[in-house]
């Protein structure tokens, strides 16, 4: 006996798959290397999730203030690798270890993962077991949004940090993930990856720029995945200094066990569209959460950072404070969620957002935002907006100082107080060189 097919629920079905036009275009540019049968199922998952999805649009509540439109203009080819880009500019001398990635993928001959102390593991996909990696990559909270899954559809190789039990690293490791732009448009999807295990501690410079020999359009998108473990702790350093033309969307996931401690200082000074969603999961009590934020734009660029701290247990602390300097037509988001539900008693957490506009034209749109269901709680969030004060400047005036050079003095001072808390010297001038070339616009 036949059984009947019913068209209507097979078209309904096909309508769900490839539902975004441009993104069935971005998987079909996909091409892998690594074909282990772990890694294989979570990249099917993951193309499986992205042909259901769509990019999002103005119309979602999340992405309101950020048009991606500019985005789906751009038709974006297969990674292009150069093996002859010169990192000499972009070296930090106080940092021996570093993971460097071109244009996504890993360059061992850039990198240098020599003298490594005992109990630290360091490298790319190759460096552990697939057993050992599979506990952790991907499994973050979040994995299903549209552009992380669209990064594991594409996964191929991964930044791997691997801190054992009671390791304490002394030095700073430096990721390192360098666009080279070519004679097309590219897109590449940098993966990493750090586990600290119980009572270890860390500090990682995550780092993206673009070669200065080019400035044509490309598009990063990149996940960062980070488990610390019980009483471990990382201190977490992302900069973001991306071309004048390119697309930026980051992700950082991080899940932080009882009695750990996670730091995160978080600077972005380039791309025509950038966005960092940082999500942190509290999975025990007593955590420790401290989120320093900078973003400096100019020009028509557009800066967009989405926060969202869940603190589920008891006796968590949590501070952020994320600063905008915003010049010319440039628009900068800030969206900061705290989350504390019944069981977070005791939760201590502060979030403030300040904003400096250095032209009429600038824009910022914030939205701090705490959701609060405990009883027993110390919480506070804030915004401001303001300009450069004339009385500001006028005091320095009388004090021999001319008018831009106190301008540049007080943009400069403002950026400082999220800058000082980079760990590395050399980094810092950088990026205050960084900062006053794009305010002097």
């Amino acid at each position: 006996m036949s059984i009947p097919i019913n068209v209507d629920v097979l078209n309904e079905a096909a309508l769900l798959l490839d539902r975004d036009a441009y993104l069935t275009d971005l998987l079909s540019r996909v091409t892998t290397t690594k074909s282990d049968g772990w890694l294989q199922d979570l990249r099917d998952g993951a193309v499986n999730w992205v042909r259901h999805s769509v990019i999002p649009n103005t119309r979602e509540e999340e992405w309101r203030f950020t048009d991606l439109s500019a985005l789906k203009q751009v038709t974006f080819n297969n990674v292009e690798t150069f093996h002859g880009t010169s990192l000499q500019s972009m070296i930090l001398p106080e940092v021996s270890q570093r993971l460097v990635f071109v244009n996504g993928v890993y360059a061992p001959h850039l990198s240098n993962i020599t003298d490594l102390p005992t109990g630290l593991i360091i490298g790319n996909l190759d460096v552990l077991p697939g057993e050992v990696i599979r506990e952790y990559l991907a499994q973050a909270e979040g994995a299903k949004e549209v552009f992380t899954a669209l990064n594991t559809a594409a996964l191929n190789d991964v930044a791997v940090v691997w801190v054992g039990k009671n390791v304490v690293v002394e030095n700073p490791i430096h990721l390192l993930f360098v666009s080279v732009s070519g004679e097309s448009a590219i897109i590449s999807q940098p993966r990493c990856l750090v586990v600290a295990e119980s009572n270890s501690q860390v500090t990682l410079i995550e780092e993206y720029i673009s070669s200065s020999q080019n400035e044509g359009v490309y598009f990063n998108n990149g996940v960062t995945e980070i488990w610390v473990n019980e009483n471990a702790q990382v201190s977490h350093n992302r900069i973001v200094r991306e071309g004048a033309a390119a697309f930026h969307v980051g992700k950082t996931a991080v899940t932080q066990a009882r009695y750990s401690r996670y730091n995160c200082n978080a600077v972005t000074v380039g791309g025509k569209i950038s966005r960092h969603n940082l999500e942190i999961l509290q999975t025990g009590e007593q955590t420790e959460t401290t989120l320093n934020g900078l973003t400096v734009i100019a020009d028509n660029q557009l800066a967009d950072t989405h926060s969202a701290l869940s603190l589920n247990h008891p006796h968590g602390v949590s501070k952020q404070l994320h600063k905008c300097i915003i010049g010319d037509r440039a628009h900068g988001v800030f969206n900061g969620k705290v989350f504390v539900p019944k069981l977070a008693q005791l939760t201590d957490a502060s979030q403030l957002n300040r904003n400096l506009l250095l032209s009429s034209k600038s824009r910022i749109d914030t939205k701090p935002q705490l959701e609060i269901t405990a009883d027993n709680v110390k919480c506070a969030h804030g915004a401001t907006v303001s300009q450069l004060e004339d009385n500001e400047i006028f005091y320095l005036q009388s004090r021999g100082i001319d008018e831009n050079d106190a301008r540049k003095l007080l943009v400069n001072a403002f950026a400082t107080e999220i800058i000082n808390f980079i760990p590395v010297a050399s980094l810092r001038e950088s990026l205050l060189r960084t900062v006053t070339s794009l305010t002097n616009k």
